[in-house]
């Protein structure tokens, strides 16, 4: 593990059985998160993004590998320890109003997790959860509302308020704005950069949204069927992307500049996503990478040296001198 690294995972694997076989949800995915940064988790449905992010949490238990946080292996605490441990990172879901326990108030919501980790008691306890919704720009008003009686955007900035409530150095945020409208969408950008900023919060932000994820991001690890297959710099992912399927998901990406989006090149990916429950051989992208090779499906691709921090696992990108 790097020394600044407040997040490393090494050959994280994490497979289902199931009456048809295994499924390979994520399968040696390897990447570290900065202390103080935020990692975007790109790929399209289905490639182990979540899954991996709830690994790193201990909510899915990995198959394989580690997960080590400040040194410390997550995957291999007892469940004596996890308590503590939750403190330390904590998640935002996609859909915070499932999130939210609908016989609960705001106020329940928030204080449930000073309760747990004795954090505030008596009198503190509501100067507590008034500062917390402070912090996020809920008024104190909200305080006896139930899940059912906020907006979207409402609903997200008290999941978020939960996870912060425990002070965690981390949080993975699961999809935390494709569910909702885009003016409020970039509220909630704006304020889970605000927060990271000001808290120093680390990220392992879990998006298909390239663009949110260029906006907020340090780095980017882009996933494919459970691996990943690129990892860089934000800046040299959408400058210099190595890996042919990070290439294809930036053509996908729409250009704001009508001129621009009519002269560029798009890469139109055939077929499907392969099923994980029966990955290729060798390049698990290799079914649908234009440019595959038959030497592609003799073996897996090793991790190319693409730059200084930038790495790309396959085969035709030239190594870096």
């Amino acid at each position: 593990m790097a020394p600044e690294a407040l997040l490393a995972i090494n050959d994280l694997t994490v497979r289902y059985n199931t009456p048809q076989g295994a499924v390979h949800a994520v399968d040696g995915a390897t990447f570290a998160v900065p202390r103080g940064e935020v990692v975007g988790l790109v790929g399209e449905s289905g490639c182990g993004k979540t899954t991996t992010g709830l690994a790193v949490l201990r909510l899915v238990q990995p198959t394989g590998g580690r997960v080590l946080c400040d040194g410390v292996d997550v995957a291999q605490l007892p469940r004596a320890a996890l308590l503590p441990f939750r403190r330390r990172m904590q998640i935002i879901f996609q859909d915070a109003a499932a999130s939210l326990d609908p016989r609960m108030p705001v106020v329940d919501l928030i204080a449930e997790a000073l309760e747990i980790h004795g954090l505030a008691k008596g009198a503190e306890r509501p100067k507590r959860v008034r500062r917390l919704l402070d912090l996020v720009g809920i008024p104190s008003r909200m305080l006896e509302r139930y899940p059912h009686e906020l907006s979207g955007g409402q609903a997200q900035r008290i999941a978020i308020c939960r996870a912060l409530a425990v002070e965690p150095q981390m949080i993975v945020c699961d999809e935390p704005v494709s569910a909702l409208d885009v003016s409020i969408q970039a509220q909630i950008i704006n304020l889970l950069q605000d927060l990271q900023r000001d808290l120093g919060l680390s990220y392992l932000f879990v998006s298909h949204d390239l663009s949110v994820v260029r906006q907020v991001s340090h780095a980017v690890a882009v996933m494919y069927l459970g691996r990943i297959v690129e990892h860089a710099p934000t800046r040299e992912i959408f400058a210099e992307a190595a890996h042919p399927y990070t290439r294809a998901l930036l053509s996908a990406a729409p250009v704001p500049d009508p001129e621009i989006e009519r002269r560029r090149e798009r890469i139109v990916l055939q077929g499907d996503l392969p099923s994980p429950s029966a990955p290729p051989s060798g390049c698990r992208f290799r079914t649908r990478c234009p440019v595959a090779l038959p030497e592609c499906a003799a073996a897996m691709p090793p991790d190319v040296r693409v730059g200084a921090n930038h790495t790309a696992a396959c085969i035709r990108v030239p190594v870096a001198a």
